[in-house]
């Protein structure tokens, strides 16, 4: 084995790398290294912009949360204890209205019940304009009447809608006596 590595020391004689380097080859060696070392404090600026980018967004938006919960209305309970009670009776009387027409709902009267639901909503999100108003200013009477009145026209409207239903199964009724 010896003669084997000995033979192949002599194959590659002369043809070793025995130079010195040019002259800066260590200055330049040097600067690269330091140049690797600085690569991973740009990544720590990184993470850091990245971090002080993230904490002005949490707090940017726990700011818009706070704004949001301040962006309601003001009800109509909130301003005396007689409103209270007012709003207390509508919105009781409204409830049941609703679940005497879920409890009439078929086939027959859906989209009847679907339309009436849908003006409901329109009058719901007047009445959340109305509160917003109130909340401008909270000694308007003309709101707080245009606030009673919104309830005025849901329970009217669920009544109207309580009446055409019966009216249909009265319909419905007859036809069949017709019929049978």
């Amino acid at each position: 084995m010896k003669d084997n590595i000995e033979n192949i020391f002599e194959q590659l004689e002369n043809q070793f790398d025995i130079e010195e380097p040019t002259i800066g080859h260590f200055n330049r060696f040097e600067s690269k290294l330091n140049a690797k070392k600085e690569a991973p404090k740009s990544k720590v600026k990184l993470y850091s912009l990245i971090s002080v980018a993230a904490s002005i967004i949490l707090l940017v938006g726990i700011w818009i949360g706070g704004n949001i919960s301040n962006s309601k209305g003001v009800e109509l309970a909130q301003i005396s204890n007689e409103m209270e009670e007012t709003q207390s009776y509508f919105v009781s009387t409204i409830e049941k209205e609703l679940e005497t027409i879920e409890l009439e709902r078929n086939t027959d009267n859906e989209q009847l019940i679907n339309d009436a639901l849908h003006q409901l909503n329109k009058l719901e999100t007047q009445y959340q304009a109305l509160t917003f108003e109130l909340k401008e200013s909270t000694e308007d009477k003309r709101i707080i009447y245009a606030m009673i009145s919104n309830f005025q026209q849901r329970i009217e409207l669920l009544q109207t809608l309580l009446q055409q239903i019966e009216n249909v199964k009265q319909l419905k009724q007859q036809n069949n006596e017709i019929y049978v």
